[in-house]
């Protein structure tokens, strides 16, 4: 994993990850937004491509992409399973939110979106400052 950074000045609140700690993570990296989709999913995309989506309601889960071979490691996991409908591009949905520190979930939620906005046009890319 990539060093890890400073979560005060991102405002994040020490603990388990929950839904205010994923938007402050998703929201403070470039392009992104958020919506919902499928009435109950908070989606975090980059160029309406998305990276990051939460369920808002019982279970929590949250879902990302990650690289094949994480993908492979994270699926044997307690708390982590293939992301359904997602998983043939090798997103993982995490189950039990506890499994991951604050700085592992800083890690994958900014992996996940150089991930997909690695794929953008690169006019896209340029277009939203991303380069």
């Amino acid at each position: 994993m990539s060093k890890t950074k400073n979560y005060m000045h991102k405002g994040l609140i020490c603990g388990t990850m929950d839904i205010e700690n994923l938007r402050t993570l998703c929201l403070h990296l470039p392009g992104v937004t958020e919506d919902v989709k499928w009435d109950n999913d908070l989606v975090f995309s980059v160029a309406n491509k998305m990276f990051c989506a939460a369920s808002l309601e019982p279970p929590f889960r949250i879902s990302f992409k990650v690289t094949d071979e994480e993908f492979e490691l994270l699926t044997d996991r307690e708390g982590f399973m293939p992301a359904p409908y997602l998983a043939r591009a090798k997103w993982i949905a995490v189950t039990d939110p506890v499994k991951l520190s604050l700085q592992e979930w800083e890690y994958y939620t900014e992996q996940s979106y150089q991930l997909v906005k690695a794929r953008l046009p690169k006019k896209t890319r340029l277009s939203l400052g991303l380069e």
